[in-house]
């Protein structure tokens, strides 16, 4: 087995193959790491292809080389985290922000119910009759803040 490992990896087309799939890999899967892997094999066959490298010492080069590279995108990551399209995208009360609701439930004590949209809604705000509008101020989980317009 160490035969053919060697004969197809010892040369640095093979490395080059490896990155090249690896990177493929990473763009048909995303998970932020087989990116640096693929940047190490690479490094590895370019290396190999300049230098008189015997194959144990690619599969060492190759194996500090994506070490270094999975700790070195781990803080890269952590530095500058991605930002989504839309940051309340999972945040459905923050998406009504400033939004109008109408009573639906007398609020009364600080808790009724108001509608906004299709959905019914739990609300917490100052007194108010059924088909008041109020504007939604904001939200404590799926219990909506609502207020009287100024």
């Amino acid at each position: 087995m160490t035969g053919i490992l060697e004969s197809v990896l010892g040369l640095h087309w093979g490395w080059l193959a490896l990155g090249v799939g690896l990177a493929i890999a990473e763009l048909v899967a995303p998970g932020y790491f087989l990116i640096w892997v693929a940047a190490a094999a690479l490094v590895t066959g370019f290396v190999a292809a300049w230098l008189p490298v015997p194959f144990e010492g690619q599969v060492v080069l190759f194996a500090v080389l994506g070490g270094l590279a999975l700790v070195a995108g781990r803080k890269w990551y952590a530095r500058n985290p991605g930002t989504l399209a839309d940051p309340m995208l999972n945040d459905r009360g923050g998406q009504l922000l400033g939004e109008t609701a109408v009573v639906t439930r007398t609020i009364e004590g600080g808790s009724g119910k108001v509608r906004h949209g299709d959905t019914e809604w739990l609300a917490q705000g100052p007194d108010a009759q059924p088909g008041t509008r109020m504007r939604i101020a904001g939200h404590q989980g799926t219990v909506l803040i609502v207020e009287h317009f100024n």
